[in-house]
């Protein structure tokens, strides 16, 4: 049996939406063919896929990242803006294949609008110019007329796009980015960057282009760009054709997470900052099993398990995690796969959907007192070879909790990592009781293959029931493999 304390009293931090972030990019079937229709012209007066949208808004995607990702690195933004059929065709250099450029700058907000999301560009830094990104920055945000703020009323908006988030490149460490550069000459190149386009607007918001959080790459960075930006940037990635090793890799989050924050925190010591960034973990995903220019992974429940460990994790260091963009959210690495006739979600969409569904203002503490795992986990076997037994014993229940500003209302997200065992878990509320019925939504595995709408993309099982709590306790029984959303509100005194 697990019993899991959850304390109102014990705030962890406010939970900032952003973490319920996305991002898409340039690579595969990800905008064409996804978010947009298959075949697509300028002619066409609706490219948009309805069904892929209903879908996406069913996740709530707060912030929207956007074109990279690696294709950032070679894109020139002006060649998508102004009428389609006059933008030209370039080639694809990081991911292959031809870009058409009918998605450009005023389609991604567009887009953003449907999805009640925040746009997040991120910048050339590999082969773009700072006068390039100087000249985006004013084409989305200016309000005097200037050449670039005109072009823009004249493409699509008299109103600026009020674009807040910037990236400072994407991953410029790496020797498969276009312009890859060593940390001290990011930091040099950045800092150029980042004190020139706040004077093209001083609202906007900057995010450095970190590594993984524990690297000497971040190091450099945080020490050198901590005055100038809002967010530092973790991307980690994880899976395993292993069990254990895929539902626990997350857990290298928390290590990231740790390490960054002491990385900040000794920074903002030493150079005296008194607001220094906090994280963005703005790529994160479950992704191990495809290499090429598609990757179009097809997702198993093990794989939704780790997605809402992911998230449990973000929700219970949320005082640092200020927003985490999944990567990606069509065909690509992600949630939902079209054909040209549908559009369906993997496993791994259900524990994202009923993350950012159920979420509250404030994280609080909910200990977690039960059995632990007792499995091998294979170190450094697969793709990403993180090691992570030093952060065990892992509970076979990972949860977290959020409350409403007033603390009327609660929300518990568990995951059940067991593998073949139900477990049964009290969910205890000190110094408050519950009233009314509780709303229980639980994801499991599929329980046929027949009713699939496409043929190799795995379904769930879905259960909403209720539970009468007994005063400051609920109890219920987590299925093996299972994730659950727990919604209850808290009783007048």
């Amino acid at each position: 049996m697990t019993r899991i304390a959850v304390d109102l009293e014990r705030p962890i931090g406010r939970l900032n939406r952003a973490v319920f972030g996305g991002f898409i990019e340039h690579l595969g079937r990800c905008i064409y063919g996804g978010l947009y229709a298959e075949e697509t012209s300028p002619a066409d007066e609706e490219i948009v896929r309805q069904d892929v949208l209903d879908l996406l808004q069913e996740l709530r995607i707060s912030i929207l990242r956007w074109p990279g990702g690696n294709f950032a690195s070679t894109y020139h933004w002006a060649d998508g803006i102004g009428p389609m059929a006059l933008r030209p065709r370039r080639r694809n250099i990081a991911w292959g294949g031809v870009e058409s450029n009918h998605f450009g700058t005023d389609e991604f907000i567009a887009y953003c609008r449907r999805l009640a999301a925040e746009p997040y560009i991120c910048l050339n830094m590999g082969n773009g110019s700072l006068a390039e990104a100087m000249a985006w920055v004013e084409y989305c945000n200016g309000a005097e007329s200037t050449y670039w703020s005109d072009k823009r009323v004249e493409n699509a908006s008299a109103s600026p796009h009020g674009v807040r988030w910037w990236g400072l490149g994407n991953e410029m460490y790496g020797e498969w980015q276009v312009g890859a550069l060593s940390a001290e000459a990011y930091v040099s190149e950045a800092t150029r960057w980042a004190r020139a386009l706040r004077m093209v607007d001083p609202d906007i918001r900057l995010v450095s282009c970190g590594m993984n959080g524990w690297n000497d790459w971040d190091r450099v960075v945080i020490e050198g760009l901590a005055s100038l930006v809002d967010l530092h940037s973790v991307h980690l990635y994880t899976g395993s054709a292993d069990y254990w090793t895929n539902v626990l890799q997350p857990h290298q989050a928390e290590r990231a997470i740790a390490a960054a924050k002491a990385l900040i925190e000794r920074t903002a010591y030493v150079k005296r900052i008194a607001s220094p960034p906090r994280i963005a973990y703005d790529e994160w995903n479950v992704w191990y099993r495809t290499d090429d220019g598609s990757l179009e992974e097809r997702y198993d429940f093990s794989d939704a398990l780790a997605i809402g460990t992911y998230l449990n994790i973000f929700v219970r260091n949320c005082d640092w995690v200020r927003m985490a963009n999944w990567a990606q959210l069509v065909n690509a690495i992600a949630p939902i796969v079209t054909s040209s006739r549908v559009a369906v979600a993997q496993p791994i969409y259900y524990p994202f959907a009923l993350h950012a569904q159920g979420a509250l203002d404030l994280a609080v503490d909910a200990h977690v007192y039960g059995p632990n795992i007792d499995a091998k986990i294979l170190e450094g076997a697969g793709r990403w070879p993180h090691r992570i037994t030093d952060l065990a014993p892992f509970k076979v229940i990972d949860a977290a909790a959020t409350v409403t500003e007033d603390h009327s209302r609660l929300a518990v997200t568990l995951v059940n990592r067991a593998r073949e065992s139900a477990e049964l878990v009290e969910i205890v509320v000190r110094g408050a009781e519950l009233s009314g019925e509780a709303r229980v939504r639980t994801v499991t595995s599929e329980n046929s293959t027949e009713v699939r709408r496409l043929p190799d993309v795995e379904g769930v099982s879905l259960e909403d029931s209720e539970l009468e709590p007994r005063g400051s306790l609920l109890t219920l029984l987590l299925p093996p493999q299972s994730f659950a959303l727990v919604e209850a509100e808290r009783a007048k005194t």
